[in-house]
């Protein structure tokens, strides 16, 4: 429990921060989870539109300081590798 009135404020800005945080966390989960699914189908536009989606929401939540800045970097990194790997291989 917080003693002092400064921390008592630290303890409201870490709650908000964390509601936040979490909200973020979970929206950019969404992003990637619906860009897996259209990678999956095989519609290359649908699949263009989501990756471009969850790389938006990735970067910002980097900016954001809600993810690591590698860690959005690793995961459009891989989403990238994935819609070229199989959109590629499709054309051939």
């Amino acid at each position: 429990m917080a003693n002092t009135r400064s921390a008592e404020k630290r303890n409201r800005q870490a709650q908000k921060r964390n509601v936040r945080n979490t909200a973020v966390r979970s929206s950019v989960k969404t992003a990637l989870k619906k860009a897996r699914e259209a990678i999956a189908t095989g519609d290359a536009a649908k699949a263009k539109e989501a990756v471009k989606a969850a790389t938006r929401a990735l970067d910002k939540a980097a900016t954001k300081g809600v993810l690591h800045a590698r860690n959005a970097s690793r995961h459009v990194a891989r989403l990238a590798h994935a819609t070229a790997a199989k959109f590629a291989a499709a054309t051939k």
